[in-house]
């Protein structure tokens, strides 16, 4: 069906990747709908710089801190060199440290990332810490480390998921250019790749390098394509809903991510979600490597509010198909297997209608208080119902739909009336 992303999406920060002689050199533009919180390191100034997103970009803060003794990218464990690249904070440490070398606080960064693994990069315990003492220019063994002051006052900002982007330098644009269209293009295969998922279309695996990708449970691109491709024969729908969707350019890599809710009728999961991309010998932008963390919000809350709205605009087209006794657009709003009160399948609902509309035409049909609910099935949706006909005639009651989602949006599955609301 139509996926969620748009209503939430974001095209993220865009920044500017240029690898030269091993170097990323870092350029931030602004955006309209970047993070409202990130960081981005440059390794040349050691420098630790908070953006904002204030109307423009904004720099929160500018702090001195302190990177690996050798310069240019990690490579391996122990070369004492910092990583360069998208960067997420994982978990906080505010115990059993070693205070000298971490001033009793720390913040832990999910390196080595799919990009770095796929590099054949080594290394593990890349942090952002404090320092027991004054910190001295290049001191670390791969860490980025701050004065514990510093730390301290930024500790409330530095939240599981914050982006950290760390380059050889850092640098800010004020004007749009070529990489503001590929954050969109980005941004644009986001929604594309949830769509064909959510339809359970073969393009889904297009967007996808079959080559290198590799995610838990399935060691080889074969492996995750046969899992998914077993999932969409045994499922009647699937629904992936994607909010506050960002954008960060890496080295040679961008990195979207986004809350995911994903719903089949017999699953749920909700969390963040990470795709790793780069472009294949063909010049598209292909999924090399995911990520997950737990869920920054309650996104079953969110994709129940962005439901409801779309299932009101299905409603509401419903009825007015139905009030201008529109047969052709009427049928379009059920899936062939649909019941209502009785009447098994579209064919018979349509025959009933047709026999019906023709004796005695509709002439208002009003929708009200509108409940939508989880179910099984897809939604359930329960709303009053106030009928009346071009001879007069005319009931009150409580219609019930269960509705599924589609290809082309929201179905109705079964229908029922009662004269009483129900429980």
């Amino acid at each position: 069906m139509r996926t969620t992303c748009a209503a939430l999406a974001v095209i993220g920060v865009l920044l500017l990747g240029v690898v030269s002689a091993g170097a990323f050199d870092l350029t931030l533009e602004d955006s309209p709908d970047v993070p409202p919180y990130f960081v981005a390191v440059s390794k040349d100034t050691q420098t630790f710089l908070a953006f904002g997103h204030h109307s423009p970009l904004t720099l929160l803060t500018k702090l001195t801190c302190t990177t690996g003794q050798e310069m240019g990218d990690k490579v391996k464990e122990g070369d004492l060199k910092t990583p360069e690249g998208v960067y997420f904070i994982e978990h906080k440490l505010a115990k059993g440290l070693d205070y000298d070398v971490y001033g009793g606080l720390a913040f832990t960064l999910d390196y080595p990332n799919p990009i770095d693994r796929l590099k054949g990069k080594t290394g593990r315990g890349i942090w952002v810490h404090g320092r027991g003492h004054p910190i001295n220019p290049r001191e670390t063994q791969g860490c980025v480390a701050l004065n514990i002051g510093d730390l301290h006052r930024l500790e409330a900002s530095l939240e599981p998921g914050t982006p950290v982007v760390i380059a050889t330098d850092v640098r800010v644009s004020d004007t749009p250019g070529e990489f503001s269209r590929e954050a969109k293009e980005l941004v644009d295969r986001v929604h594309k790749w949830a769509e064909a998922w959510s339809n359970r279309d073969d393009a889904f695996f297009s967007f996808y390098d079959q080559k290198d990708y590799t995610e838990p449970g399935a060691p080889t691109f074969k492996a995750f394509r046969d899992n998914k491709e077993r999932i969409f024969a045994a499922k009647p729908w699937i629904d992936v809903a994607c909010f506050d969707l960002h954008a960060l350019r890496g080295p040679d890599y961008w990195v979207t991510w986004f809350g995911q809710y994903y719903r089949t009728d017999s699953t749920t999961f909700q969390g963040e979600k990470r795709l790793y991309w780069q472009k294949d010998s063909k010049g598209r932008w292909v999924i090399v490597g995911v990520e997950y963390a737990p869920a920054a919000k309650d996104y079953e809350a969110l994709y129940l509010q962005q439901s409801t709205r779309d299932v009101g605009k299905m409603l509401d087209a419903w009825r007015r198909s139905w009030e201008h006794a529109d047969l052709k657009s009427y049928a379009r709003w059920y899936v062939p297997s649909a019941v209502q009160d009785g009447r098994q399948g579209l064919l018979a609902i349509m025959d009933q209608k047709k026999e019906l509309w023709e004796k005695n035409a509709p002439k208002k049909v009003a929708i009200s208080g509108v409940k939508v609910s989880l179910d099984r099935g897809g939604l359930k949706v329960v709303f009053r119902q106030d009928y009346q006909s071009a001879s007069g005639y005319s009931d009150s009651g409580y219609k019930t739909l269960v509705v599924q989602p589609s290809a082309i949006g929201w179905r109705i599955v079964s229908e029922t009336w009662s004269a009483k609301e129900p429980s």
